[in-house]
């Protein structure tokens, strides 16, 4: 039996290859509840989050790893994201009917961007042209062109679960590992339908029961928005009380949508005054009008 919302990471002992498995359930439902999306946007979005699941395990400091890619197509924006807390989100835009198909046929002319950002640290930023049938063959382009480490991935969602299944060579003195090649061919095998339903023992064994694999403990992910008060509060804050109270007294309030997960806030004059006195900035007279 197949641990729910858990990754998996294992080495191949004599050689130099690494991977990762995880599959993604509650995680990704949570997501599925907080917006209807057609379901070729739902593939992609779900490709994409258990993409930056597996991504997010090279984390090795406080902080988060972002997937966005953006296009002039039907599916112009998928923004995806892992923290190294192991908590993942998601969201995608589309507009009209987004047709099955490559990659250019859904995004259209499309850039793909990762950033890598540390808690108290300046964010790394990659970006490349989105190109490929499927989005496992874009980010395996951009490890090749940026991290220079040959990198597979095989994707797969449903209504269900999000699973992926990552393979890399190791940085190593030779020109050509052997094992690589091998350990890669075997693992082009996997099917969508064994990705989803397999446990990560049970892939392992049917891909490489003839070697010698050390498999480590999982780590458990869940779905949790950036989204809260305080940082509403904050950025209210810095917008300055002037501007805040003029907001509010000419549309009546102040209402922020979360994207990610639809929590609403709102702020009326009087939580408007309260905030400003609280933080110690300016505040209205006593009597409000």
């Amino acid at each position: 039996m197949r641990e729910r919302d858990s990754l998996h990471r294992f080495i191949i002992e004599n050689s130099f290859v690494r991977g990762e498995m995880v599959h993604l359930d509650a995680s990704w439902k949570a997501i599925l509840e907080r917006n209807e999306y057609p379901d070729v946007v739902k593939k992609q979005l779900g490709d994409a989050l258990a993409a930056i699941a597996l991504l997010s395990a090279t984390i090795k400091f406080k902080g988060k790893v972002i997937l966005q890619i953006q296009g002039d197509g039907p599916l112009h924006l998928l923004v995806v994201q892992a923290t190294s807390d192991n908590t993942v989100r998601g969201i995608a835009r589309w507009k009209g009917e987004v047709p099955a198909g490559s990659l250019s046929d859904i995004f259209g002319k499309a850039t793909m961007l990762m950033t890598i950002e540390a808690e108290n640290g300046t964010p790394y930023q990659g970006v490349i042209e989105l190109k490929g049938d499927a989005l496992a063959n874009g980010i395996e382009d951009y490890f090749n062109r940026s991290e220079q480490l040959p990198t597979r991935l095989w994707l797969a969602s449903n209504d269900d679960t999000c699973a992926g299944f990552l393979l890399q060579e190791l940085p190593n003195d030779e020109k050509e590992s052997p094992e690589w090649g091998h350990h890669e061919q075997l693992a082009a095998t996997v099917t969508a339908e064994e990705l989803l339903s397999l446990s990560v023992k049970e892939m392992l064994h049917r891909l490489y029961h003839e070697s010698d694999v050390r498999l480590f403990d999982s780590e458990i992910f869940s779905f949790r928005c950036g989204c809260s008060s305080e940082r509403i509060d904050s950025m209210l804050l810095s917008l300055g009380y002037d501007e805040v109270k003029h907001t509010v007294q000419q549309e009546g309030k102040i209402a922020v949508d979360c994207e990610f997960c639809n929590a609403h806030y709102e702020y009326d004059i009087v939580d408007v005054e309260q905030l400003f006195a609280s933080a110690g900035q300016p505040k209205g007279p006593d009597t409000l009008q």
